[in-house]
């Protein structure tokens, strides 16, 4: 068995759970977030704070795990051009989802309260949505990068 192809599997196999998770997640949110319903949005909250855990948590431990490896075995050092800027990338993108987490979290919280209460949302959870979502758009560009860098592996620099 090729450890490579291995390896190059599972890496897009998490690679396709975190970002595929990620937009789910973040289309059904913001969907909820629009709808009016605070039902919807404890529901929805919730479920994506279980996404996360279950899904995009393992995927983003994989994914440079297998990245650093295959490069090792491929014998492209981690300064090539192209890998030092999808690690770049991928730090942005962690830097963003990190804090998001904590977000979703404290909103799934407060949704959940409000919605046991019969109670409209508190202003802070509308604070909270913006600024899950301008955390949200700078990680998706990156990771689209990220694949791009993957897919392509361009000359960057030469």
């Amino acid at each position: 068995m090729n450890t490579y192809l291995v390896l190059k599997w599972i890496h897009i196999l998490s690679s396709v759970l975190m970002v595929g998770t990620g937009f789910g997640s973040a289309f059904y949110m913001f969907f909820a977030n629009r709808s009016g319903s605070v039902a919807a949005q404890a529901v929805v909250s919730r479920l994506v704070v279980r996404a996360d855990t279950w899904f995009t948590t393992p995927a983003i431990i994989v994914q440079p795990v297998t990245g650093v490896w295959m490069a090792h075995l491929a014998g492209w050092p981690l300064t090539t051009p192209w890998l030092l800027a999808s690690i770049g990338l991928y730090l942005l993108a962690g830097a963003c989802w990190l804090p998001v987490v904590w977000l979703q979290i404290r909103m799934a919280r407060l949704a959940r309260a409000a919605s046991t209460h019969g109670t409209p949302l508190p202003p802070a959870y509308a604070r909270l949505q913006r600024t899950w979502e301008w955390l949200g758009y700078p990680a998706f560009v990156a990771m689209l990068v990220v694949y791009w860098l993957m897919v392509n592996k361009p000359a960057l620099g030469y």
